[in-house]
């Protein structure tokens, strides 16, 4: 009784710290297609019953240096269900709730269903997260990755090659230089909810990527400009085919290169996380660390993956294997994907996603005379990181070891955050212990040196500290030759890292919020993010 207690105070505790908690909450249940309390239709609606738990605030880590208990760690650690920004859902306008595929899907397991890009899907369910029931024109019925397909929508742009909903500023860049040819364009969403953006390349008078924003008129119509009015997107990309129309060349055709990359799913199939041996091949040695070997191999032979083979004796196998499943269902484009584990016989093996070229520290060191100076670039890196704490702090997870050796490098400059609450689950003192030598002492903020008090705000310090590494090509924090007991002397004094050089003076200014001296004085990953993908899309770094 005492333990029950116990474990329902933490859980008010947790709840009440909560930054993001909605102010609103359901006090039915979810069932049979509908809310039973207001007959709201959608899983995510807004609550129909204002929260009165937001009236106090508790400490931000509630363990205080403690060993936590079982449940302290489920509590604290990974929520029984993670709180995604949820995949667009179907219209409920219409009996018929119908989706576009955005990209092919090839069925794992047996209730799997195929998608083929651009063709049309009606969704039967839709009530888990990541996995939706669905049905083709063919009668077929299965299971599909809901980030695989996309609502359809007023607009209609999803059917459109050259709209990539969430493509990021720096991405278009990169493509539209690559494909290095006029007028090659893109549309994307605008960090203003609601509009769109134009990204156009021109070799003339120079080669350059010119951003314009697709303005909207109070009676629906779209321009760029109010010379030229349009009733749709689509319209207006058709008339600028032709005509210049203020733009600074005219519009030809979406890059060559793939506007959209097949995203990670959540698991590898509908119901699958437990992953028998037998299914993987392994093949060349990726590295090593804390938790055993990385090596990259094959899933059923076609799949490419990554497989940690965990080194027995130094992590809480049981309380790991327990919580993995929930694990897997932690989905964002900038976490590194956890497709399952295999835990029947030991070494245990985490089989997770394959990043083509490893630990971005490795990255950064070995292309600093390249990236040091390309200012967008390393700040569209900080902002991918930046994007997927956001997303842990929204699930109430805390990242313990956030460091640039600890985020890995894909294809197109993509950026992943990578080993994530792996720390709660070492048992070496060494690591885990703020005064053992293997602990990263030069990523952690006064509470955890002090009290080992760790929070998403001590995961916001540890950011800062990999904004510095980006922004120095992966120079070592306060120096190679300064150890970890002059470290700890320093911050508690008050010293912060000095701004890298090629760094802009309110990016640095981003860092040393970061670095405030108290928990409290420091921003939300939410508000950091907002703030950089401001900045990111408001000044022209070029």
């Amino acid at each position: 009784m005492v333990t029950m207690c116990r474990g329902m105070h933490h859980l008010s505790m947790v709840c009440r710290n909560n930054e993001v908690l909605s102010p609103t909450y359901h006090p039915g249940v979810f069932s049979s297609g509908k809310w039973s309390c207001c007959d709201k239709i959608a899983r995510y609606d807004a609550g129909c019953e204002t929260s009165t738990i937001l009236s106090s605030k508790a400490s931000p880590d509630m363990t205080n240096g403690r060993k936590e208990s079982a449940m302290e760690k489920s509590l604290l650690g990974i929520p029984p269900i993670p709180r995604t920004k949820p995949p667009e859902q179907p219209s409920s306008s219409t009996s018929k709730k119908s989706v576009i595929a955005l990209y092919n899907f090839k069925p794992i397991e047996g209730g799997d269903l195929a998608l083929e890009k651009g063709e049309e899907y009606e969704i039967l369910d839709y009530s888990r997260d990541h996995w939706w029931q669905a049905k083709n024109k063919y009668g077929h019925v299965g299971f599909i990755p809901s980030n695989y397909v996309e609502g359809k929508t007023a607009s209609g742009l999803e059917q459109y090659e050259w709209y990539e909903r969430d493509m990021t500023r720096q991405r278009a860049e990169e493509l539209l230089r690559a494909d290095g040819k006029e007028g090659c364009f893109a549309v994307r969403n605008s960090s203003t909810p609601g509009l769109y953006t134009l990204s156009v390349f021109s070799r003339s008078p120079n080669l350059l990527v010119r951003h314009y924003h697709i303005k909207k008129q109070p009676n629906g119509q779209y321009y760029l400009s109010e010379k030229h009015l349009f009733s749709t997107i689509p319209e207006l990309i058709q008339y600028h085919k032709h005509n210049c129309g203020g733009l600074v060349t005219r519009l030809r055709n979406p890059p060559s290169g793939n506007l959209r990359v097949a995203p990670t799913t959540a698991g590898l199939s509908h119901d699958k996380w437990e992953i028998d041996p037998s299914e993987l091949t392994l093949l060349d040695e990726l590295g090593s660390g804390q938790f055993g070997v990385v090596r990259r191999g094959l899933f059923r032979g076609s799949i490419e993956v990554a497989i940690k083979m965990m080194k027995e004796n130094t992590m809480s196998e049981d309380d790991f294997i327990e919580e993995a499943k929930v694990m897997t269902q932690l989905q964002h484009p900038n976490l590194v994907q956890l497709y399952g584990v295999s835990s029947k016989q030991r070494p245990i093996m985490i089989v997770t996603e394959f990043m083509k070229h490893g630990a971005l520290l490795t990255y950064l060191r070995k292309n600093e005379s390249r990236i040091v100076s390309q200012v967008a670039l390393l700040l569209d890196m900080c902002v991918q990181v930046c994007s997927a704490m956001a997303y842990l702090e929204m699930n109430s997870f805390i990242h313990r070891d956030l460091a640039a050796r600890n985020c890995l490098v894909g294809n197109d400059n993509a950026i992943k955050v990578a080993d994530f609450g792996l720390a709660r689950y070492v048992l070496d003192d060494e690591y885990t212990s703020s005064g053992g030598t293997k602990f990263p002492i030069k990523w952690a903020p006064p509470e955890v040196l002090g009290y080992a008090r760790f929070s998403s705000k001590s995961d916001v310090w540890a950011f800062g500290i990999l904004m510095w590494e980006v922004f120095t090509g992966g120079k070592m924090p306060y120096g190679r030759n300064t150890t970890n007991t002059q470290t700890v002397e320093l911050v508690q004094r008050g010293f912060r890292l000095e701004k890298p050089g090629f760094c802009p003076p309110e990016v640095y200014k981003f860092m040393r919020n970061c670095w405030e001296q108290t928990p409290e004085q420091r921003p939300s990953f939410a508000k950091l993010k907002t703030l950089l993908e401001r900045l990111q899309e408001d000044r022209d770094y070029h």
